[in-house]
């Protein structure tokens, strides 16, 4: 065991409350606004419209990692079958960016993972009853 004077012990102990309430206190701002992330969200709108009625079949939900896929390609009407692929792929390519520029303008690029999780249990809270989404690996029904 490691002998401590009590000098080095205070050291010690207010470095470690330091480093604490500054973990504590370093919560991201998720409403934090850019022109970039004005951007994505203003694109991820306009594409809304385009997949509310996937969301109401079913035919697509939210993922538990805050994107979205295809759930149930057989919910969806036939002409609209090769499109989804892309839509869902779009709307995933700027939820993907939208948590990096979150994490950028929060000056904390290390935080996406975090920005990505929290906007996760968002979008599932925020899900229109009817919708799917995931929880531990299986499909739910709001």
């Amino acid at each position: 065991m490691i002998q401590l004077g009590m000098k080095q012990f205070i050291s010690y102990f207010l470095g470690l409350m330091f480093l604490t309430m500054s973990v504590v206190h370093a919560a991201p701002n998720l409403e934090v606004n850019t022109p970039a992330i004005n951007a994505l969200k203003n694109s991820m709108q306009a594409r809304h419209t385009a997949l509310a009625s996937h969301y109401e079949s079913g035919a697509i939900g939210l993922t538990a990692n805050g994107l979205i896929a295809v759930r149930d390609a057989k919910a969806l009407p036939l002409k609209d079958r090769r499109g989804i692929n892309a839509l869902v792929a779009s709307e995933n390519s700027d939820r993907s960016r939208l948590y990096k520029e979150v994490a950028v303008a929060n000056s904390h690029p290390e935080w996406e993972a975090s920005i990505q999780d929290a906007f996760a249990g968002r979008w599932i809270d925020k899900a229109q009853g009817g919708w799917y989404y995931q929880s531990a690996g299986a499909w739910q029904k709001k």
